[in-house]
């Protein structure tokens, strides 16, 4: 049966799920575009802490805690663990005079993840890794000879990933992931004047892949008979993406949108045909605290230096990248996952809180972004298997400087799905 909704679940995402845009968000005209949580649901409603690790979840961030996803019932029986999630978005969008809301609905993940024997644990799966889905105006001058800029785009990039996670010694954990991006972002800019019978459209468009790594080393000693600390370290590599880019300029009618004239620009002459997309280096180091399958609170911050990040192809001259940095803090709380007196006492509560500086200053503004996350672990049965129901609250950027500010309400709905992939058949 846990198969079947699996099946179902991947023939959504075939159906065209990925091809949809993940953003209305006027930044996700910067850099790549709005990047994906690229975690869980589970992790996701933590605050996006992912240092903790335990059997019937998947962790996608963390590929040292697929040393985890034990073989249990002795060594008769493998598990395999599906996973998906989806996310409905509603954010309204402010300016200094102007205020309108929207809503986008996006598949975040598709995942399996099951252990090879005991310590030994791998996964694999799709995933968003930006979104691009923008379109306002920009309007100069005084009235009588305004000049008109309208912006639009959309893609992004997705990631296919394997993940390895082995149990080096006790307590100690090493995992590896080998992330392989990919898409296509697409951007216009229509600039026209006021009573003026022509525009000009410049179009671009850049296809985008390449492979990065991200290892991952958890520590987790036992420091009483009951609890454990959490302690890890992540680091995702810098990425060398290639970039194949087209550009196309020329006039046309304002009134019928038809062209007047236009060209295909030698990009290959300019030496943009072909370009790279460096995206530095994000370090993690996590702490937490807890009992396992009981409580747990933790604490993660995430560095990288984004000042070093380059696009040539799609510089922009407002925008200025510095380093960027999460703080998160997160935890849930079970109060009886064994009971059988009531269902609620065997309910997952999980909340968090999280600042990320994007590193991204528009017009001299830095651009942040907080987030309040809580949720809610829903057991299916009397498995192990569990529907993730997640909330989150938060602010993005600023009305000064002729910038937007986003306030957004997120729902996420997840499933885990645990299910017997091999059994050792023993003969007596």
């Amino acid at each position: 049966m846990i198969r079947k909704i699996f099946f179902v679940l991947v023939c959504l995402a075939a159906s065209g799920a990925y091809g949809q845009d993940g953003t209305i968000s006027p930044y996700s005209y910067f850099g790549l575009g709005e990047l994906s949580p690229a975690t869980t649901i589970e992790n996701q409603m933590m605050g996006g802490i992912a240092m903790y690790a335990d059997s019937i979840h998947v962790n996608l961030q963390n590929p040292a805690a697929y040393s985890k996803l034990g073989v249990r019932y002795g060594e008769d029986f493998g598990i395999t663990t599906y996973t998906a999630g989806i996310s409905h978005k509603r954010t309204t969008l402010e300016s200094f005079t102007a205020q309108e809301s929207s809503a986008v609905t996006s598949l975040d993940y598709l995942s399996l993840g099951f252990s090879l024997k005991k310590g030994l644990g791998v996964g694999f799966g799709v995933m968003p890794y930006s979104s691009v889905g923008y379109n306002f105006v920009d309007q100069r001058g005084v009235e009588g000879s305004r000049v008109i800029n309208e912006y639009s785009g959309e893609g992004g990039l997705n990631k296919i990933y394997f993940s390895i996670g082995y149990e080096l010694l006790k307590n100690l954990s090493i995992g590896v992931s080998a992330n392989y991006n990919f898409g296509t972002i697409e951007s216009t800019r229509i600039q026209s004047t006021e009573n003026v019978q022509y525009g000009v459209r410049d179009e671009r468009s850049s296809r985008i892949g390449g492979f990065d790594l991200n290892y991952a080393v958890n520590y987790t000693p036992e420091v009483t008979d009951k609890h454990t600390l959490y302690t890890s370290l992540r680091i995702n590599t810098q990425a060398n993406l290639s970039a194949r880019n087209t550009k196309r300029i020329g006039s046309f009618s304002l009134l019928t949108q038809a062209d007047v004239e236009a060209v295909d620009v030698n990009l290959e002459a300019q030496g943009l045909k072909e370009t790279g997309v460096k995206i530095p280096t994000r370090a993690t180091v996590g702490l937490g605290y807890g009992q396992n399958m009981k409580w747990f609170l933790g604490v993660e911050y995430s560095y990288q230096k984004l000042s070093d990040y380059s696009n040539v192809f799609l510089e922009i001259d407002n925008l200025v990248y510095d380093d960027a940095s999460t703080l998160a803090l997160g935890g849930y709380y079970i109060p009886n996952r064994s009971s059988f007196e009531g269902y609620l006492k065997r309910i997952t509560y999980r909340a968090g809180v999280r600042l990320d500086k994007t590193g991204m200053y528009i017009n001299d503004k830095e651009v942040n972004d907080f987030g309040i996350t809580f949720g809610l672990g829903l057991p299916l049965g009397n498995s192990f298997s569990n529907l993730n129901l997640g909330f989150e609250l938060g602010r993005r950027g600023t009305t000064a400087a002729d910038l937007i500010e986003e306030s957004y309400f997120k729902v996420n709905v997840g499933l885990s799905l645990n299910d017997v992939w091999f059994s050792k058949r023993k003969i007596n």
